[in-house]
C-alpha cells in the first residue's frame, strides 16, 4: 500500500523550502504542544488513577471486581475507536477528539463520585469510550498533518508526554490517596482538558479538519462495521463477566461472550492477523500481544506490592513512576533516522525485555527479595514497550493508504484494547480462583495491617505474571513477520 502523506502537500512544500524541518519547528510547533497536551491529559489518568485504584477498590468493597475496573475501560473503547475511525475518515478528527474528552472526563467525575463498585466501573467505561475516541483520532492527526519522515519523532514525542506523569502521578496520587482520599485523584484530573482544547483543535481544524476525498463526507458510515465494535463490547464485557464470576451459571454468559466476540473482531480485524500474515496483519497483532501482555500484569503490580510486601500506595506507584522515562528513552531511540534499518530487530529486543520484566516482577513475592528489584525490572520492561508500540504506529501509517488511516489506526487500537480485555479477564478469573480477591480484601489501609497479608496467596500473583511473560513471547516470534516479502516475478503476494 501507499505510505500515508499529509492532505496538503503544497503546504508541506512550503514548510520543507522554508527550513521547517521538525516537529517543533515554526509550522509545527504549535499542534505538537497541543496533541502532546492531549497525550499529557491521558498519562496523568493512567499513572495516577492505576495506584488510587487498590484503595478505591477496597473501600467501595470491589476487591473481586478489581480487574473490571481497568477492563471496563478497556471494553467501552473497542465501539468508541471504530467510531472515531470511521468518523475521522469521513469528516475529519476534530469532532471525534472534542466528543472524546468531554466523555473522558465526565467519566473521571462518575468514577470520583461513586458509592458503590459498579457505578465506580460505570464510570471507567465512559471514560474508556471517550478514550477510545481520542486516541484514534490522535493517530488520523498525525497521519494527515506532519509528512512521513516526522512520524516517527511525534510518536516519540507522545512517548515523552508520559515522563513527566510517570514521576510525579504515583507519587501525587499515593499522597492524595492517603491525605485527602482517593476520589480526588479521579475529581481533579478534569481541569487538564483545558490546556488540551486550547492548544490543539484550532490547530487540527486548520491542518486537518474535513475528509481526506471530498467526495467522502457524502459517504454514511459503515454501519456493519459500528455493529461489529457493538458485538465485541458486548462480547469482552459478558466473558469479563463470566471470568470475574467463577460459578457454573456463568458459563451462559460466558458462551453468549464467545459467541459474540469471536465473529466479531475476525470481521474488523485485518485477514491473517491470528496467523501472523506478513505486513499489516502481523503489526496488528503484535501491537495487542505487546499492549495486552503488559497491561494485564502491571495493573496487579501496585496490589501485589501493597497486599503481598505492605506498601503504601504511595511507594507502590513509585514502584511504576521509572518506567515512564525508559518508555520514552526507548520511543525516542526507535525515532532517530540511525534505527530505521534495524526498526525489526529493536522491536525483537523490546518484546524480550517486557517479557524478561514481567517474568521478574512476582520475585518480590519471596520475601528475601528487596522491594526496589519490582522498579529496575519494571523500567526495563518500559524500555522494552517504547521500542515496539511507537514502531508499530509508524509501521502502520506506512503500510496505509491516506483514506485507511482512520479504520487501520482504529484496528491497531482494537488490537490493543481488545487484547487488553481478554488478558485482564483471564488474569482476574486466574486470581480469583487461587484466592487472590480474598487475600486483598482483608489488607486495609494502613501498612501495618497491610504486613498481615505478607505470604498469603502468593500464587494469585504467579499466575497473573508468568503467562503474561510467555504471551509476550510469542510477540518475539511475531516481530519477524513485520514486512511483507518482495512478491516474486510474475505474480503478487497477498498479505
Amino acid at each position: 500500500m501507499a505510505a500515508l502523506e499529509p492532505g496538503d502537500d503544497a503546504a508541506v512544500s512550503l514548510s520543507v523550502e522554508r527550513g521547517d524541518d521538525g516537529v517543533l519547528s515554526r509550522a509545527y510547533r504549535a499542534l505538537s504542544v497541543g496533541i502532546v497536551s492531549v497525550v499529557l491529559l491521558i498519562a496523568f489518568e493512567a499513572t495516577a488513577v492505576g495506584t488510587a485504584m487498590p484503595v478505591a477498590a477496597r473501600e467501595l468493597h470491589g476487591v473481586a471486581l478489581y480487574a473490571f475496573a481497568f477492563s471496563g475501560y478497556f471494553t467501552t473503547s473497542l465501539s468508541g475507536m471504530v467510531l472515531a475511525g470511521q468518523w475521522s475518515d469521513r469528516r475529519g478528527p476534530l469532532g471525534a477528539l472534542t466528543t472524546g474528552i468531554g466523555a473522558f472526563a465526565a467519566g473521571l467525575v462518575v468514577a470520583g463520585t461513586a458509592q458503590v463498585m459498579w457505578v465506580f466501573i460505570l464510570g471507567r467505561a465512559v471514560q474508556g469510550f471517550g478514550g477510545g475516541l481520542v486516541i484514534v483520532a490522535l493517530y488520523v492527526v498525525v497521519g494527515r498533518a506532519y509528512p512521513e519522515r516526522l512520524r516517527p519523532a511525534i510518536m516519540a514525542a507522545f512517548a515523552a508526554g508520559w515522563v513527566v506523569p510517570s514521576i510525579v502521578g504515583p507519587l501525587a496520587s499515593g499522597a492524595v490517596t492517603e491525605h485527602l482520599g482517593w476520589r480526588w485523584v479521579f475529581l481533579g484530573i478534569p481541569v487538564l482538558v483545558v490546556l488540551p482544547l486550547a492548544l490543539a483543535l484550532p490547530q487540527i481544524h486548520r491542518r486537518a479538519a474535513g475528509p481526506v476525498d471530498a467526495r467522502a463526507g457524502a459517504h454514511s458510515f459503515d454501519r456493519r462495521r459500528i455493529r461489529l465494535a457493538l458485538g465485541v463490547s458486548l462480547g469482552a464485557g459478558l466473558l469479563q463477566y463470566a471470568a470475574q464470576d467463577l460459578r457454573p451459571l456463568s458459563l451462559l454468559p460466558g458462551l453468549a461472550g464467545a459467541a459474540l466476540l469471536v465473529p466479531a473482531v475476525l470481521g474488523l480485524l485485518p485477514p491473517g492477523t491470528y496467523r501472523a500474515a506478513r505486513g499489516l496483519p502481523a503489526v496488528v497483532l503484535l501491537r495487542g500481544l505487546a499492549a495486552g501482555s503488559f497491561i494485564a500484569a502491571e495493573s496487579f503490580v501496585p496490589l501485589m506490592l501493597v497486599t503481598q510486601r505492605g506498601l503504601s500506595p504511595t511507594l507502590a506507584g513509585f514502584s511504576l513512576a521509572a518506567g515512564g522515562g525508559t518508555w520514552a528513552l526507548g520511543s525516542w531511540l526507535q525515532a532517530r533516522p540511525q534505527a530505521q534499518p534495524y526498526r525489526e530487530r529493536l522491536m525483537s529486543t523490546g518484546m524480550v525485555l517486557i517479557a524478561a520484566a514481567i517474568a521478574a516482577a512476582p520475585g518480590v513475592l519471596v520475601h528475601s527479595v528487596p522491594v526496589w528489584t519490582v522498579a529496575v525490572a519494571w523500567g526495563f520492561g518500559c524500555f522494552g514497550m517504547g521500542l515496539v508500540i511507537s514502531s508499530t504506529s509508524v509501521l502502520l501509517l506506512q503500510l496505509s493508504a491516506p483514506q485507511e488511516a482512520g479504520a487501520n489506526s482504529a484496528v491497531l487500537q482494537i488490537s490493543d484494547a481488545l487484547s487488553d480485555v481478554v488478558l485482564l479477564a483471564a488474569t482476574g478469573a486466574a486470581f480469583a480462583a487461587l484466592g487472590g480477591g480474598s487475600a486483598a480484601a482483608a489488607t486495609t489501609a494502613t501498612t501495618a495491617t497491610a504486613s498481615t497479608a505478607h505470604g498469603t496467596h502468593p500464587a494469585a500473583f504467579a499466575a497473573v505474571f508468568l503467562p503474561m511473560a510467555g504471551v509476550a513471547l510469542v510477540g518475539a516470534w511475531v516481530t519477524t513477520r513485520l514486512r511483507a516479502r518482495r512478491p516474486e516475478r510474475g505474480g503478487s503476494r497477498r498479505l
